[in-house]
C-alpha cells in the first residue's frame, strides 16, 4: 500500500508540449508511471511520442480517464491550470512550477477550500511510490520500495535523505515533496496523517527548513496523534535573520521561523532530530530502534 499514488494512477501532464513538460513527462513514463495524456491549449490532436495531447483537462479526463495531473506550465499560467484541473474533476494535482505569484496562490487556495481535489506544491519536486509510480522530477533510481514515508519542503534534501535511507536498507513507502513556497496546497500534517493511517508505513522522515511555523505545527500534531516513530532534519541552523535560504518561504523574519525553535519543538514531541544532513538515515534508524521496529530494538 502507498499514499496518494500507485501503479493504477493515470496521469495527465499539463504543459506536455513544453521542454520541461516533455522531458519530465517522458521520464515519468520511463519509470513506469501511466502517463495517459497531455494538455496544451491550441495543440489538441497532436501527440508527444504516442501520448495524445488535448486542448483541455476535461477532454483528457473524459477520453483517457486521467485522475492525476502533473503541472509544468509557466508561472503566469499555473494558477489557471490548477483551477482547470479542479473543475475537470481530477483527484490529485501536483504543481512543479516555481515562481507563481503569492497573490495567485491566495486565490487558488481560496477557490480550493471546498474542493475534493488535493494539491501538492507548487514549487515542489512531486512524489513517488517506488517501483509503482512517479509524478514529478524526483530521480527515480535512488528510491527503493519499503516502509519509510518521507515528507519534505526541500527537493535537494529529499534526494540526499532518500539516498541515505536506501543505502541503509530503509526503503520508502511514498516520498512527498510538499514545496517551499509560503502558500502550498498540502501541509506536513496532511501527509503525516496519511502515513499514520497507512499500514505499510512503519516510520516517517520529515525534512523542514527555516521560515513559517509548519514544523512547529507538525510537532504539536505528532505529540498528540502520531502512532509511528518520526525522525527529522531541519535545514538553516546557521542562516542569519532576514537572509532568504533557497525557497521563497525559507526566511527568518521578526525573530520567528528559527531552526532552533523548530528543532526544540520536534524534540519535545519525541522526534529524533538529526544534527547534520550527513546523519539523516542514522536518526531514522535511532527512531525505529527506540520504537522497537525492524529489529532495531536493543
Amino acid at each position: 500500500m502507498a499514499i496518494l499514488i500507485d501503479r493504477h494512477s493515470r496521469i495527465v501532464v499539463q504543459g506536455l508540449t513544453g521542454s520541461s513538460g516533455r522531458r519530465h513527462g517522458l521520464l515519468c513514463r520511463d519509470y513506469g508511471s501511466q502517463v495517459v495524456a497531455g494538455v496544451t491549449p491550441g495543440k489538441g490532436g497532436t501527440h508527444v511520442e504516442d501520448i495524445p495531447v488535448f486542448d483541455t483537462v476535461a477532454e483528457a479526463v473524459e477520453r483517457c480517464q486521467a485522475d492525476v495531473t502533473m503541472i509544468l506550465v509557466p508561472p503566469q499560467a499555473a494558477a489557471e491550470a490548477i483551477l482547470e484541473a479542479d473543475q475537470a474533476g481530477v483527484g490529485l494535482a501536483v504543481c512543479i512550477t516555481e515562481g507563481i505569484p503569492v497573490r495567485d496562490m491566495v486565490l487558488v487556495n481560496r477557490a480550493l477550500t471546498d474542493s475534493a481535489m488535493r494539491l501538492i506544491g507548487p514549487n515542489c519536486p512531486g512524489l513517488i511510490t517506488p517501483d509503482q509510480c512517479k509524478v514529478g522530477i524526483l530521480p527515480g533510481d535512488i528510491h527503493r520500495p519499503g516502509s519509510i514515508g518521507v515528507v519534505s519542503r526541500s527537493g535537494t534534501l529529499t534526494y540526499e535523505a532518500v539516498q541515505q535511507l536506501s543505502d541503509a536498507g530503509l526503503g520508502q513507502s511514498t516520498c512527498v515533496g510538499i514545496g517551499g513556497d509560503p502558500i502550498i496546497g498540502t501541509s506536513f500534517i496532511d501527509i503525516l496523517a496519511l502515513f499514520n493511517d497507512d499500514p505499510d508505513t512503519e516510520g516517517v522522515f520529515l525534512i523542514g527548513e527555516i521560515g513559517g511555523s509548519a514544523e512547529e505545527e507538525a510537532a504539536a500534531w505528532i505529540k498528540q496523534y502520531m502512532r509511528k516513530p518520526v525522525a527529522a532534519y531541519i535545514a538553516g541552523v546557521t542562516a542569519p535573520p532576514g537572509k532568504r535560504m533557497g525557497h521563497a518561504g525559507a526566511i527568518v523574519s521578526g525573530g520567528s521561523g528559527r531552526a532552533e525553535d523548530k528543532i526544540a519543538s520536534l524534540r519535545s514531541s519525541g522526534v529524533q532530530v538529526a544534527g547534520s544532513p550527513a546523519r539523516m538515515a542514522e536518526a531514522m534508524q535511532d527512531a525505529l530502534r527506540n520504537a522497537g521496529i525492524h529489529g532495531y530494538d536493543s
